[in-house]
């Protein structure tokens, strides 16, 4: 066998290994959970992951009923989520992470970071990544939303809700 047959087939070799490690990385990655809820950080995180798992009820529970637009129900609260998909990413994939945690008194303020991968070819993929705020408050019933940047309707923010 000539040196570059060889030198190709290594290459080759080469490529397919690195595919075959990439999946087992990808596939063994762990699945984020849950966390307790006795904080701030792990409130609006549960809340992210439950709208990411689309399990609506449980996001639902973490929102404040002090918020002015609150939806009245369960199910008013999808069909916000549904209608302002942009705010709540429903159409691309994103990894969330919460990055800080500012408690002052009975209020929190969360900073998250969110990031994306694009791309569409070997030379044209680039992830972007915003840092946005959510805004919690304790009640009787422990830490609850009140506002935040995205993953919240703009309607809720008005007196007359979502309408």
């Amino acid at each position: 066998m000539k040196n570059t047959d060889r030198f190709l087939i290594g290459i080759i070799a080469g490529v397919v290994l690195l595919v075959i490690v990439a999946f087992a990385i990808t596939l063994t990655r762990p699945q984020p959970t849950y966390q307790a809820e006795d904080t701030p950080e792990g409130v609006a995180h549960n809340y992210l992951l439950a709208l990411q798992k689309k399990e609506y009820g449980r996001a639902y529970g973490y929102l404040s009923p002090a918020i002015e637009g609150y939806p009245p129900s369960e199910i008013k609260f999808v069909e916000a989520t549904m209608d302002d998909r942009w705010r709540f990413r429903g159409d691309v994939e994103v990894t969330l992470a919460v990055e800080s945690v500012t408690v002052t008194g009975e209020r929190a303020v969360v900073q998250v970071r969110e990031s994306s991968f694009r791309g569409g070819n070997l030379f044209d993929s680039s992830q972007s990544s915003i840092l946005f705020e959510m805004v919690l408050r304790r009640t009787d019933e422990g830490w609850r939303i009140f506002d935040s940047e995205y993953y919240f309707a703009w309607c809720w923010k008005t007196v007359d809700g979502c309408k």
